[in-house]
């Protein structure tokens, strides 16, 4: 999404890095929805720390992206999505040998990345 926006930063993959597997493996919220929700941030978000608006657009965006994202999914929860706690040993091995990531993975990544884009530039 950085390169699409012209965004260049070398700091963008190091914070994605525990993205995922739901935040460290945690099975929390997926990875590809709280990428989706910087990337608006980035674009939309405040320009300093404490400045509030009323009517803040990347809340506004972030909500329209959670609802497209939960209706396409299902849900926005790594553990729910993938069927697997990743947070254990069996759990993380069970998903490496399953088509998880090709047929849920790839595609909530692939569903934020057009979901997203699609938002930031209406």
């Amino acid at each position: 999404m950085c390169q699409k926006l012209g965004i260049k930063n070398d700091l963008v993959p190091r914070i994605a890095t525990a993205f995922a597997g739901g935040m460290g493996r945690s099975g929390e919220v997926c990875g590809a929805v709280v990428g989706a929700v910087m990337c608006i941030g980035v674009k939309y978000g405040r320009e300093e720390p404490g400045q509030w608006q009323q009517d803040d657009a990347a809340n506004a965006l972030t909500q329209r992206f959670l609802r497209a994202f939960r209706d396409e999914m299902g849900n926005i929860n790594c553990r729910e999505l993938t069927g697997f706690d990743l947070s254990t040993p069996d759990g993380l091995k069970a998903f490496r040998a399953s088509d998880v990531r090709i047929n849920v993975c790839l595609r909530a990544v692939g569903f934020a990345y057009d979901t997203t884009l699609r938002l930031l530039e209406a």
